[in-house]
């Protein structure tokens, strides 16, 4: 994986600060095929359901992200995923960050 142990460090002291319940990287930034034009894809889930306290959380989450990674960030919504077939390759291939 091609995510560094102090970016490591700062996201799991981002996502204690966020209610974050999960958070796993999956993509290129998981396979030999990243590179520096590559987004990071990042799946998260929330300790959260007042949708107003999701929405604020799901947008720090995502501008703190990219601040460490200086790159874009695809953060997606693990509840949000409906795609049967998106979901079964998510499970193969995601890399745990933080959570469970």
């Amino acid at each position: 994986m091609h995510i560094e142990k102090p970016q490591i460090e700062k996201i799991q002291q981002l996502c204690k600060k966020n209610r974050v319940k999960s958070l796993f990287a999956f993509g290129s930034v998981t396979r030999d095929d990243f590179d520096p034009s590559s987004d990071i894809d990042l799946v998260v889930d929330f300790n959260e359901t007042d949708p107003f306290k999701y929405t604020d959380l799901y947008f720090e989450m995502k501008v703190r992200l990219e601040e460490i990674f200086k790159r874009q960030v695809d953060l997606l919504e693990e509840r949000a995923i409906r795609n049967k077939f998106f979901r079964e390759q998510l499970e193969k291939t995601k890399v745990k960050l933080y959570g469970y």
